[in-house]
This record gives C-alpha cells, structure tokens and sequence, in this order.
C-alpha cells in the first residue's frame, strides 16, 4: 500500500515553504515519526515526519524547492518494509546488529544541529551532549565542528613542518600578488529567513517615522542585588538571574505609564493593546529571531529568566514554533551581548517602539560633587513618531532609567 507524504499544514500567515534537506534517499526504508525533511518558512524550520513505516519509494520535490500546504514531497511503499530480503550472512548480521546498536544509541537532534553534522560530515554518536535528555543541541554540533577543525589543523601543521623544505621550494615558484588574475567570488541566495528580516526592516523604515532618543543608566543597584541574591536564586529557580528580567519588568512599569509606547497604528486608527507581550530579541545562527513573553507584567523575575532561556536554547536548536514569535506589543534588543556600546534599533513593525540594551562599561560619573566610577549603560528607544511624541518617548525612557536605577520600585510600583 502507498502512502503520500505532503506538505504539513502551515500556519495561517505563512503562504510557503522552502525544502531545505531530505534525510533520507529514494529505497531507504523510513520508520514511522521518523523525520524525512526540513521545511524553511520566514521564522522557523518544521519537521515532516513519516506517517508510515516502509520504503521511501519515490521523492517528488527536490531540494530547494519552494512548497505549499498539502502539496505531494514523497511517496512511502509500506508493503516493502515488510518484504522477505536473503539471509544476511552471520558476518553481515554481526556487522548490521553493531550498525543497528549505534542507531540506537546515537541522540535526537533538531534541524539545526543535523545541518551543522550533515554540513560537516560529524558522527552524530560521538558529539558530546550538554543539554538535558540526551539531545544534540546546535551548540554541542558547532562544538564538535571545531575540534574537529582544530584536530585537522594540528594534522595539517604537523605534514606542513615534515615537508617544510619542500613548501618553501613550491613558495619561491609563487607569482606575486600582482601578477595573480583569480579573485573568486560565492554567491549564495538568502535563507527564507534571512529575506524576511530585510524585507521587514525595510517596510519599517519605509512605512514607519523611526526616531531615536538615549539615555544611560547606572546598574550598580541591578549588580549589587544580582550579586547578594545570585546562589539563592538560582538554587530555587534553577536559573541565574540575569539583566534581562529587570529590563522586562521595568519595560512593563514604563508601558503602564505610557500606553501609547504599547500602542500600534492600524489604518487611521490607533489600537491601544491593554496587555503587556513583550518580544526578546535572540541571535541565532540563521538570523534574528524575537520570540514572546506573553502577559510579562504577570511573570516573576524567574518565570521571566526561565523562558527566556528557553526561548534562546529551542531558537537555536530550531524548534521554537510559529506562535512564539508572533504578536508582541513592545520589544526589547541586547547589542550589549556582542560588545555594542551604542546603536540605533528598528522597530518591529506593526510595534510602534523598541528598546536597545548596550554594553555595561564602566565610566567616571559625577555624584553628589565627587568623579565615582560607575557601571553605565546607553540605552536607546527607537519610536514611530507617528503617534508617539519626543517627550513621552523621553519620558518613557526616563522612567526605564529611574526603575533600574532604584530596583525597589519595581517591588512596589512606584
């Protein structure tokens, strides 16, 4: 009996997909669930699992192709599977057996980390698991991508240092770099993900009257808490408390204050969003991704702490979901993480404001008459001025400013 393998149902705002990879080859036998291919779309990558056990008999859409809901990819013969093959012989079966047993012990990976294995030719069984589960993560790949770099450089150094008369011999018969004609080029087309991003940004700026207002924040109260409470939060949240959920929850104080900052225009119209869904900007390797914090003014600094690095581990093992990174009402982006010590932020369009974080560096600061050095950040609101005004958006920034310059106020409200 045959079997069709189609194109799952995908979310109601995405129209297509791209066929990144298949994972397995016309005549490979496939177990049921067993994941055949990647789909891109303009945020996530789905998995297409098999709805039968049998043989991948015919694959109808190559890689690269770009796919619809319900379209045909493959087909399974299920008959097949269950097909008399000869008699392994008993050196075949023992060598099948051992095959079988790495199978089975090799661990689940995501999309991600089976591009980073696939691309770099790495045995998935020998990657050295961080994550809890049993489960490659994209980091433990690109891990075992470099040393196996580093291991294959250090092979290289030691041929290079045998023949090094030889290599010397070969440099004089070099023509300079003048005389060189070939400079080489790669052309590679965006990732669906990749041409969304620029395509968004870009409708932003052009739809959009982005300005930018700064301010700097001294977070020597933020360290001073982080530092007296950091063990006993983590040992009750199982989590570090990072920067990140003062801003979120300082964020919400200010939007409560200022709910035109929580606002966004639709036609004529100004819609006031009565609930606080913040998005967090996360880096991942196929681009920028901002997954959601829903109800964040509902959240403690664990529960906030808790998703987000959630959010950060499932993005870049590829399987945070279309729903987590849609909506938003507000969002929030850390260049700091990277060394950026100030930049201007682009909204998220339909948003109408961002907030960019920075690094924390430590600059001479007057206080009360005398130079202190402090821990000071640059922070920087990106707004729509369409409806957002320079004094509320200052305002709004000042009010970040004093909620994480005086931590209790996030405690009381105030």
């Amino acid at each position: 009996m045959s079997v069709e393998i189609r194109v799952p149902q995908l979310p109601e705002s995405v129209a297509d997909a791209t066929l990144v990879a298949w994972h397995k080859q016309g005549g490979q036998s496939v177990s049921r669930d067993e994941n055949l291919a990647d789909l891109e779309t303009d945020k996530v990558v789905l998995e297409v699992p098999a709805p039968a056990s049998g043989v991948l008999r015919e694959i109808k859409v190559q890689s690269g192709t770009s796919v619809k809901s319900g379209e045909l990819l493959a087909v399974i013969d299920e008959a097949a599977s269950a097909t008399a093959a000869p008699a392994p012989t008993v050196a075949a079966a023992a060598a099948d057996q051992g095959a079988a047993g790495t199978q089975a012990a090799a661990p689940r990976t995501g999309p991600a980390a089976r591009r980073v294995i696939e691309e770099n030719k790495l045995a998935a069984g020998a990657i050295a698991v961080s994550a809890p589960g049993g489960r490659v993560t994209k980091s433990d790949a690109v891990a075992a991508a470099a040393a196996a770099a580093a291991a294959g450089s250090a092979q290289s150094l030691e041929g290079q240092a045998s023949s090094g008369a030889a290599a010397r011999a070969a440099q004089a018969s070099v023509p300079p770099l003048e005389a060189r004609t070939v400079r080489r080029e790669q052309r590679v087309p965006m990732t669906r993900l990749r041409a969304r991003i620029a395509q968004r940004l870009v409708q932003a700026q052009s739809t959009q009257a982005l300005l930018t207002t700064f301010n700097e924040v001294d977070l020597g109260a933020v360290q001073e808490l982080r530092s007296r409470y950091q063990d006993s939060f983590e040992k009750k949240h199982g989590v570090k408390l990072g920067f990140m959920s003062f801003f979120v929850r300082a964020a919400v104080e200010a939007l409560k204050r200022f709910p035109i900052v929580n606002a966004s225009v639709e036609n004529n119209d100004i819609v006031y969003h009565e609930y606080f869904d913040l998005g967090v900007a996360v880096s991942i390797e196929r681009g920028l991704v901002v997954p959601v914090l829903r109800d964040a003014d509902t959240l403690s600094f664990g529960a906030i702490e808790q998703r987000i690095g959630e959010f950060a581990r499932r993005a870049r093992e590829g399987s945070i979901t279309l729903e987590e990174l849609t909506g938003g009402t507000f969002s929030i982006t850390n260049g700091g993480i990277f060394g950026s010590l100030m930049s201007t932020p682009i909204v998220n369009a339909p948003q109408s404001a961002i907030l960019g974080m920075h690094k924390i560096q430590e600059r001479p600061m007057a206080i009360k008459g005398a130079v202190v050095v402090r821990p000071m950040m640059y922070l920087a609101l990106t707004y729509d001025h369409r409806i957002i005004d320079g004094r509320e958006a200052v305002q709004f920034l000042v009010a970040i400013k004093d909620c994480l310059e005086d931590p209790g106020r996030l405690l009381l409200g105030v």
